[in-house]
Parts: structure tokens; C-alpha cells; sequence
């Protein structure tokens, strides 16, 4: 019970923990440091890698056209537009099946 009591009147942030004026303001460590330079390393070479393209560029301005990407991408917006536009087949009992209520199975 003195235990609970105890904890209770513990005082406590109003708010956000980390935000505001009366944050709490977390401590920097040589771990922390250490790794956020690990991270901005890893960063940077990933940027060094994605500066060096992977094909050069008479590799890169034909591969498309023998592939015919851009033709079958067109096939396929067309057939897409054109499922679109088409209106599904509908018949006169579907219209009026439900004026069908008398019809019972017995």
C-alpha cells in the first residue's frame, strides 16, 4: 500500500515526453554517436553507388525498343481503356428479375 502511495505522488512531464518546455532531453552516448556515423557512412555509399549507372549510354538508348516495352505497354493501356468503355451485358431478366416473387419452388 506505501508502495502505491509512494509511486503516485512520483512527479511526472505534462505532455509529450520529448516536445514542449518541459521535455526531457535524452542524453547523447558515444553509441548513439557511433551509430549515426555508421548510418550516415552506409548512406553515403549508396549515394556513390547510385551515381555510377549500371548501363552506359549506348547500352541504355536501345534496350527498350528491342525489348518493344513501349509497345506492349500501349497494348495494354488499350485493352484496359477499351474493358473500361465496354458496358457489361445485360439482359431483360436481369432487369426485371425482381418482379419475380410469386415464383416459389415446391
Amino acid at each position: 500500500m506505501r508502495l502505491t502511495q509512494f509511486l503516485a505522488m512520483k512527479k511526472h512531464i505534462k505532455g509529450h515526453l520529448f516536445r514542449g518546455k518541459y521535455r526531457l532531453v535524452k542524453i547523447v552516448t558515444p553509441n548513439a554517436k557511433q551509430m549515426l556515423i555508421e548510418d550516415y557512412q552506409q548512406q553515403e555509399e549508396n549515394m556513390v553507388l547510385l551515381m555510377k549507372p549500371y548501363l552506359t549510354l549506348e547500352q541504355s538508348s536501345g534496350h527498350a525498343k528491342a525489348l518493344k516495352k513501349g509497345e506492349k505497354m500501349m497494348q495494354k493501356f488499350k485493352d484496359e481503356a477499351f474493358a473500361q468503355k465496354q458496358r457489361p451485358n445485360i439482359t431483360i431478366w436481369d432487369r426485371l428479375s425482381h418482379l419475380d416473387v410469386k415464383n416459389n419452388w415446391e
